[in-house]
Formats: structure tokens, sequence, C-alpha cells
């Protein structure tokens, strides 16, 4: 082995190593049963969610909605948040042809993994929110990415709450 490969070799070791060391919640701890309004969830179909491709097809507008903040480690929609989903709900009722990717975001902090279940559980509270004011379920798709889009930079609280989101993603 050249210098070069074992260079390499000693750097995803340590790599590894590292990426190890990350402490998490656990899965536990994670949405303690917080359901203020005692909306159930609608069944999702295989494939619905994570990072593969979503089955709408069209133009995608991102940005046109406020994003939706969530607490440290929590998929709970906070009384705050919840306008910002009322306001997307009121859009879609006025417009039926236009269908929904709600995409769940996290802070740095956590394993990718991890991060990537928690983005997909705040996209689910939303879709289920969403589905409770009345918006058919088969128009809204969900897709977790984890901490993968950061809108913030920082490794600071600053930071961290603004990448704690969902976001809206209207297809026409």
């Amino acid at each position: 082995m050249n210098r070069s490969a074992r260079w390499m070799v000693l750097v995803l070791a340590v790599a590894l190593a590292a990426s190890g060391c990350r402490s998490r919640p656990k899965t536990s701890e994670i949405g303690t049963g917080e359901n203020p309004l005692g909306i159930t969830p609608t069944p999702v179909q295989t494939g619905e969610l994570g990072m593969g491709e979503h089955p709408f097809s069209g133009t995608e507008v991102h940005g046109q909605f406020q994003p939706v903040y969530f607490a440290y480690d929590s998929a709970a929609i906070e009384d705050s948040e919840r306008g910002k989903i009322e306001a997307v709900a009121d859009y879609l009722r006025r417009n039926p042809s236009v269908k929904l990717i709600v995409e769940g975001h996290c802070d740095e902090r956590g394993s990718n993994e991890y991060n990537l279940a928690l983005g997909e559980r705040r996209a689910l509270a939303i879709r289920a929110y969403l589905v409770g004011l009345g918006i058919a379920a088969d128009r809204i798709q969900t897709k977790s990415y984890g901490e993968e889009r950061p809108v913030a930079m920082g490794h600071n609280e600053e930071a961290w709450r603004l990448n704690r989101r969902g976001e809206f993603v209207l297809v026409q």
C-alpha cells in the first residue's frame, strides 16, 4: 500500500471513530405523545417518505410559505407555528390542483440516521395537521433531509434553531 493510500485509510478510520462518538437522544424521548389536536396521522404508502423521489410531476415552487420551526429534538407543532400551516391549508383549498411536498429538516446535532428519522417525523406531523384541516392526504408527500440542507451554517443555538424546520414545496 502506498503512502497516500495509508493516509486515506487513517483519515477514514479517524472519521468513523469520531462519528460514532456523537451522543444522541433515545428514540423513546422523542415526540412523547404530544398530539394536542388529537389528529391521527394518515397512513403513508411505501416509498412516500425518506430520500426517494416524490411521485408528483410538475413545476416545483420553493419558498412561498414561511417555514415551521421546531423545538430541539421534537416533532411537536408549537402553538406559535400553527398559523403558518393554516395559511398553507388555505392556499391548498383555493388551489385544488396544487400538490405539496413537506420537507423535514434538522440541525447538525445527532447522527445522520437519527436526523433523517426526526426530519421524517417533523414532516409527518405537518402533514397530519394539514390532513386534520381537511386537505386530502393524497395531495401531500413528505421528504426528510435530516441535517443535509441547513439554512444557517453556524454552530450555535441561533443557527440550530433556524435549521430545525419544516418547509413547503408546491407542485403545480
